[in-house]
């Protein structure tokens, strides 16, 4: 079902026969959606992707703890730091500005999506209150505008807590931003630093690989940057060295982390410079396969919410 969700929507928002041949049936579906039960989309989402029942009454499993934390973890705080705009201002007051990316544009009209608002190159618009990627600009010169306030134009109209049943998504009034593309000194996007963060302290560390193109790999580290034997969804990558700055790093996140029972917080490392990306509550919606399933166990043993199934 997720599957077939994703493609509705890229060709919901990307292609002009598409949207009007299937913006009907995508509206249909998104108030038929409205009306069924989390808890049922929920598990109808999880034996899909994963394969086997979700046990929301024992949860062992990360991706099952994940999807439990979707129904019973909700907070507005969640809504704020869920926002790619209104999360600025959290990371400002716990760890200070300077690990923000610059933003070059705020708003909620498509129509300021026009090359006069931008600088000549390296940004990316997206929309605040989804996880649908961007739109990634080098030279402002070869983008059809037109074309990027309509794709933006359907993406505001988008909720993705109807699909998603991430409640943090629910009430976040959608806007589009941009912001500085980081890149290496050769143009390179930078590798992702997930920081997967267990009752506010960092549990282990995700490195995704040359993101955005066809070989995209996966390490995972401990805290002490030791290579842990496990595949998460994709394959080894690269050896990477330990960063010089981990020990920052480490007390970013976990200043970040402090408010939540599971999060992930994604950094970037440029030129020896620290940036804030993004904080995710269900990474990969909690749907992400383990090659090697006990690690999926032994994760989610690390993974406390006990306190939380007491206030249930």
């Amino acid at each position: 079902m997720k599957k077939l969700q994703d493609k509705a929507g890229k060709i919901y928002r990307n292609s002009d026969i598409g949207y009007y041949v299937v913006r009907p049936i995508y509206l249909i579906y998104q108030f038929i959606l409205k009306f069924m039960p989390d808890k049922y989309i929920i598990k109808k989402q999880f034996k899909a992707r994963m394969g086997y029942n979700l046990d929301l009454e024992n949860p062992k499993t990360l991706n099952e703890k994940m999807n439990w934390l979707k129904l019973y973890n909700r907070k507005d705080l969640h809504t704020i730091v869920a926002d790619k705009y209104k999360v600025r201002d959290y990371v400002e007051e716990k760890v200070g500005s300077k690990y923000l990316i610059p933003l070059v544009l705020e708003t909620k009209d498509v129509n300021d999506i026009r090359p006069e608002n931008f600088p000549k190159s390296n940004f990316i618009i997206k929309a605040n209150h989804n996880s649908s990627g961007g739109l990634i600009v080098k030279d402002k010169s070869e983008v059809d505008w037109e074309a990027a306030r309509k794709r933006f134009k359907r993406t505001l109209k988008e909720n993705y807590f109807y699909s998603s049943r991430e409640w943090q998504y629910k009430n976040i009034e959608p806007r589009i931003i941009a912001e500085e593309l980081l890149t290496y000194e050769d143009g390179s996007i930078p590798e992702d630093y997930k920081f997967h963060c267990f009752n506010g302290k960092l549990a282990f560390i995700m490195i995704d690989f040359d993101r955005f193109g066809k070989l995209r790999t996966r390490n995972l580290y401990d805290k002490d940057w030791n290579l842990i034997p496990c595949n998460w969804g994709r394959p080894y990558g690269k050896d990477l060295e330990r960063p010089d700055n981990l020990e920052e790093m480490i007390a970013v996140v976990e200043k970040l982390a402090d408010d939540f029972i599971y999060v992930r917080v994604d950094l970037y490392l440029v030129k020896g410079k620290i940036y804030f990306g993004e904080i995710t509550f269900h990474h990969n919606s909690g749907h992400q396969k383990f090659i090697q399933k006990e690690w999926d166990y032994k994760f989610g043993e690390l993974l406390k919410i006990k306190e939380l199934e007491n206030e249930k």
